[in-house]
This record gives C-alpha cells, structure tokens and sequence, in this order.
C-alpha cells in the first residue's frame, strides 16, 4: 500500500486553494480553510505524458476531527514519522521537506 497526501485534481476554472478545500470535504469530511502555500513541486512519471505539479498547502482543519470517507487508511503523523511511511514517489519531496524542517534547530 502506498501512502498519499490528501487532496486531488483542480477541476477547470477552479482556483488549486479551492480544490484543496473541496478535496478535504470529499475525503475528509472536514471543512478547511487555507493558511498559505507551503510549497510545490513536480514529478515525471514515466508512463503520464506531462509532470504532475503538487502544491502543499497549509490548512486549519476546525473543530471536526476528520473521518475517513475515501481511503482505505488514514493516519495522523508527526512530520518526523513520515519517512517511514511508503509514499507515492510524487510525494517524496515533500515528506523529505517536512520531515527536515521539523528537525532543524530553531
């Protein structure tokens, strides 16, 4: 099993904040709102035509704890655990990202 970032495609005309937004409700069940960019980035997959940009967002999920509504597991981790989770290879940037900010030195 591969582990994956909630989120999804950007329908046409829909802004990448919007998108997350309604991703979240679909998958989650929780209603987001966006903090900010927190980075992006792209990947070529060997069998898909054009890279796949990734944009990470920061997100306050509210009060609603989320509920799995989509996937076959979810699981809240410290940025710190994600390395040990098998990620899908487009996500891999990020995870590594995440991982070293939280274990920078302030």
């Amino acid at each position: 099993m591969k582990w994956e970032f909630p989120g999804g495609k950007v329908r046409p005309d829909e802004a990448p904040e919007a998108a997350l937004i309604r991703e979240l409700e679909e998958e989650l069940g929780v209603r987001a709102t966006v903090a900010g960019e927190f980075c992006r980035t792209s990947y070529q997959y060997p069998e898909m035509p054009e890279p796949v940009e990734l944009i990470f967002f920061r997100v306050n999920l509210g009060e609603q704890p989320p509920r799995n509504l989509a996937f076959e597991q979810i699981v809240w981790a410290e940025p710190r655990a994600l390395p040990h989770y098998d990620f899908l290879e487009a996500d891999r940037e990020m995870v590594a990202r995440m991982a070293a900010r939280e274990t920078e030195p302030e």
